[in-house]
């Protein structure tokens, strides 16, 4: 019953990451109204953009597309693109996780590699065959970037799990991380108190390696203080809630975003 009705779904990791570390995550629905997108965020501290699923367009950053891989549907990627937007523009805390990384990266200007394989021959198998549990290579950080403020360490252990990257970082955003190969790992928005997008999958590693878990306790701290900014210093600031978006429809049993 219902099999044929499309789904929203979201791995549980996600969730657990924001609530063990004393968030309340808010799981969006793909609204098509702007208005009501903007609403959606005026209830929330900070913005969790996940990743996986299929690709974001190539006309969206002025290329055609050069390999047949699965595209994620118009509405989610218009969808996701404005929360970025509005994000960046109200100054609200937002960490991007692989392909959210990619697709902040295209919303405010950048461009991907469409399939590192083919156009980057000499780069490290960033599909990693061993489970996300595992690390799979090493990524070094920018000196004094907020990353490197945030995990306190220049190099550590990733997982790996993409076959795109970014190709040309977004004006105004800069590199923080790259792989031994270098494929950027991570972007940031200096001009932003939080602002930062990683290819990585630290949900599935928070809970034995800190330096992942370090990545989400700053999340968070910024969302509280975002909640702090905007309460009256006479009242008492309610719960920090997380926004966690990147849903993927299902339909007929198969993944359709």
């Amino acid at each position: 019953m219902g099999g044929h009705e499309p789904t929203y779904f979201l791995r549980a990791r996600y969730i657990r990451a924001v609530e063990e570390l004393g968030g309340i995550p808010l799981i969006l629905p793909l609204v098509a109204e702007p208005s009501a997108r903007r609403r959606l965020l005026d209830c929330v501290d900070g913005l969790l953009l996940t990743g996986s699923g299929p690709d974001l367009p190539p006309s969206l950053y002025g290329e055609r597309q050069r390999y047949k891989f699965p595209l994620v549907s118009e509405r989610r990627a218009n969808f996701e693109l404005e929360l970025v937007l509005q994000a960046k523009k109200r100054d609200l805390p937002l960490l991007g996780i692989c392909g959210g990384m990619q697709t902040v990266n295209v919303a405010c200007g950048g461009s991907l590699y469409q399939d590192i394989p083919a156009q980057v021959p000499s780069a490290l198998d960033h599909r990693q065959k061993a489970k996300a549990i595992h690390v799979a290579h090493s990524v070094t950080v920018t000196p004094k970037s907020l990353l490197n403020k945030v995990v306190g360490k220049r190099t550590f252990m990733v997982n790996s799990s993409h076959h795109q990257s970014v190709k040309t970082v977004a004006p105004s955003f800069c590199a923080s991380a790259m792989a031994p190969d270098g494929i950027i790992e991570a972007i940031e928005s200096p001009a932003h108190r939080f602002l930062l997008a990683i290819q990585w999958h630290p949900e599935f590693l928070f809970e034995r390696h800190m330096v992942h878990r370090r990545l989400f306790e700053a999340l968070l701290r910024a969302a509280r203080r975002t909640r702090a900014l905007s309460s009256s210093p006479f009242q008492q600031a309610p719960p920090t809630r997380s926004l966690v978006s990147g849903h993927t429809l299902i339909l007929d049993g198969a993944v359709a975003s």
